[in-house]
């Protein structure tokens, strides 16, 4: 019911919206990204937007 409640939640949505744009499960997104955010090197951020962590998982993924 805050204003700080409010911008927060709508960072929550911004996320989802675009996990769900690029076809990517926004839980698993989010779970990822808070485990390895804080021992990523700031030079590498990139690699935690939606997309580019869907790039770098299928990448792991191995193809039958």
């Amino acid at each position: 019911g805050t204003d700080e409640g409010g911008r927060r939640a709508a960072i929550l949505y911004s996320i989802t919206a675009t996990c769900k744009a690029n076809k990517v499960d926004p839980w698993a997104y989010i779970n990822d990204v808070l485990q390895r955010i804080s021992t990523l090197p700031e030079n590498r951020v990139r690699e935690l937007l939606p997309d580019e962590w869907l790039k770098a998982r299928n990448a792991q993924t191995p193809t039958k």
